[in-house]
């Protein structure tokens, strides 16, 4: 009971194998009842029994390569289990190769690294190629794509198998040709044949035999000068024809290059790109630096380029304003053009960035004018006026011409000194000033003030009073003046009786030198002040005796007895009079007007009333508070002029005058009696 089948690999679905029935001697239309099955170790089931025929197909494509690998044979092993009765069949399945895999190399790529100095006839091992089949179908030459420097040979193992070397028939020079790319070709023995390539990259190890070069001798770079730090400025470039550590290159400044190019700029040792290392200090437009470049051999090689680097100026560089001299303060007098102040203006940047304006507000009294190269002056351009504007702060503006331009400004304080230019001003063109009269001596009067707007002693203003006379009298005898704050005071007290009014002028004057003065007239007025009594002109008396009118006898009523004149030599009320009884032996006899001193008859007269009679009559001024004077008129009754006037100091046929005096007398007459009538009294008692 064992069948060994033959089938190709990749045989399709259905085809067929074989007939178990017939094969194995057993009747097909007992398959079905027998319960037939196949028994397999593989995973898969290959094969399929028809059960009424017993034909035995393909039931899936059989992979020899996948199945048995790199078996030179591969077999399938199954059993056929059929019951009632129970026997068991061997069958064995022999897989045939077909030429269906291509061989392959394990890489794509293949590298080989052959020194420059080696000599023709070096050899170099090559990779074998593996092929899946087996027998004629597997790998059984090799071919090499033609090349000058190499050639392939096939040697065989002592097993028979077969390996390619790559041969060296010409000298390599790596700076010519630094790699060879040969394809390797490996081909079986199917029918058709098959065939698989792999790339062999022949690398030429280097010799330290060449010097890196600079792709140009000269670099020229421009920059700007504020660039900040890491600004690339140029990126420089050599070549080394050599390889690996031999063309490996390291840039560097050449020692020849100063220490501060150096330090201002950074080049890095393996792309050669020069940066700025911080700020690019430096005054030249123009910087020469040498770049070395180097290899890593054993004994490295150089070359040097030269590198120049234009610094291009942006304006970064604002004006610089220096006061190189400065007169302050200076005199409000002095006369325009004259200098106050020098100016050092300078700019650190070339060209055009360096050029600078200079300038200052229009409407100050001063201007600018260039002087030597970079200097300017500041003089005045107008007068000047302490008194107006004692300081002025001048803004100086420079501006550069550079884009955009920088300006810079400067204020200088220049303060006006003062000199005497203006005299004393009184605040009025005249002063009036009142005074009573009788003042007390030292009295004040007035202050005059006047304003000096100099400065310091040019403007302390001292007073003092102009030589006159005043109604014949030197002005210092009445007046004196204080020096130092202008008041007045009177020196004796005045009569408005004497003196009304009068005038004199005061003089300010400054302390500067020369000094400047002004004068002011001060007028004086003088009131009035209740200080004279009425003075009687008529009636007068002489000698003390009453003065006298006579009037008829048998004068008619409001008959003028006389009229009492005074004058009072004080002023306005105070001497407005008035005229008032003071007494009149008959009251009822006389009446005096209060306003014109007119003293009349009340009625006409009797011959009953006496002839004599006396009034007295007080004129009494409006003063404050008021004086008085009286006069005292003895009227006698006649109808001719008598030869010689009666004495009216004796009471005659005057009737008694009961006034103050007498009654006083009087009294003082019955007190004195009395108290003697009582010492008598006293004494008698005492003596009885």
């Amino acid at each position: 009971g064992q069948v060994v089948y033959s089938i190709e690999e990749e045989t399709e679905h259905g085809a067929s194998v074989g007939n178990i029935a017939k094969d194995f001697g057993i009747d097909a239309a007992t398959l079905s009842a027998r319960k037939f099955r196949m028994i397999t170790s593989s995973s898969k089931q290959y094969f399929n029994i028809n059960a009424s025929t017993g034909a035995l197909s393909v039931n899936e494509p059989i992979d020899r390569e996948q199945l048995c690998e790199l078996q030179s044979a591969c077999l399938l092993n199954y059993e056929l289990v059929l019951e009632n009765p129970l026997e068991l069949y061997r069958m064995k399945f022999k897989v045939l190769d077909i030429n269906d895999n291509s061989p392959r190399f394990p890489l794509s790529e293949y590298h080989i690294n052959v020194p420059e100095f080696l000599s023709p006839g070096a050899r170099f091992m090559l990779p074998n190629a593996q092929d899946l089949d087996v027998g004629s179908n597997s790998v059984q030459n090799y071919t090499l794509s033609p090349d000058e420097h190499f050639h392939l040979e096939t040697q065989t193992r002592g097993d028979g198998s077969k390996y390619p070397e790559l041969v060296l028939k010409k000298a390599l020079d790596r700076e010519q040709q630094a790699t060879h790319r040969l394809v390797l070709t490996a081909k079986d023995g199917g029918d058709p044949p098959k065939s698989g390539d792999v790339l062999v990259v022949v690398t030429v190890l280097d010799t330290n035999d060449n010097a890196p070069e600079f792709e140009h001798s000269v670099y020229r770079a421009s920059i700007l000068e504020n660039s900040p730090s890491g600004t690339l400025v140029v990126q420089v470039h050599a070549t080394d024809l050599d390889e690996g550590p031999n063309g490996d290159i390291r840039y560097s400044f050449s020692n020849t290059t100063s220490a501060d190019l150096q330090r201002m700029f950074l080049i890095h040792p393996h792309s050669g790109e020069v940066t700025v290392n911080g700020v690019l200090a430096v005054q030249r437009p123009l910087l020469e630096m040498l770049i070395e470049a180097r290899d890593n051999g054993a004994f490295g090689m150089s070359s040097t380029a030269k590198l120049l680097v234009e610094i291009t100026d942006v304006n970064n560089h604002g004006p610089e304003i220096t006061i190189t001299s400065l007169s302050s303060p200076i005199p409000e007098d002095a006369v325009p053009g004259t200098v106050i102040a020098l100016l050092s203006i300078m700019d650190k940047d070339p060209g055009e960035n360096g050029k600078v304006t200079c300038q200052i507000p229009d409407n100050l009294p001063f201007q600018l004018k260039p002087s030597l190269e970079n200097y300017y002056s500041l003089v005045t351009s107008g007068l000047l006026d302490r008194e107006l504007i004692s300081g002025y702060n001048i803004t100086i503006t420079a501006t550069d011409l550079g884009s955009p331009p920088i300006t810079t400004q400067k204020t200088l304080c220049v303060q006006i000194s003062d000199v005497n230019d203006n005299p004393p001003v009184f605040s009025a063109d005249t002063f009036d000033v009142f005074v009573e009269e009788n003042n007390p001596l030292g009295a004040f009067l007035y202050q005059v003030s006047a304003s000096d707007p100099d400065m310091g002693e040019n403007g302390r203003v001292s007073y003092m009073l102009r030589n006159s006379t005043v109604t014949g009298s030197a002005l210092a005898s009445l007046l004196s003046v204080s020096l130092a704050n202008g008041s007045i005071y009177a020196k004796r007290a005045f009569d408005f009786e004497q003196l009304r009014s009068f005038s004199f002028q005061v003089e300010a004057k400054d302390n500067g030198s020369p000094a400047l003065s002004t004068a002011i007239t001060v007028n004086v007025y003088i009131s009035d002040q209740n200080d004279n009594a009425p003075a009687i002109l008529y009636p007068t008396s002489q000698n003390g005796s009453v003065a006298v009118e006579v009037v008829p006898r048998l004068a008619d009523e409001d008959y003028l007895v006389t009229k009492v004149v005074a004058d009072d030599a004080d002023n306005a009320q105070n001497a407005w009079l008035s005229y008032h009884l003071a007494h009149s032996s008959d009251s009822t006899l006389f009446h005096l007007s209060p306003h014109s001193g007119e003293l009349r008859t009340t009625r006409s007269m009797r011959s009953t009333d006496f002839l004599k009679h006396k009034v007295v009559v007080v004129v009494r001024d409006h003063g404050d508070p008021s004086l008085s004077s009286t006069v005292t008129v003895g009227i006698l009754l006649a109808d001719t002029l008598p030869q010689a006037l009666p004495d009216f100091d004796d009471s005659g046929d005057l009737p008694p005058l009961l006034n103050a005096t007498n009654i006083y007398l009087i009294v003082s007459l019955a007190c004195v009696s009395c108290t003697f009538a009582a010492f008598l009294l006293f004494l008698a008692i005492v003596w009885l």
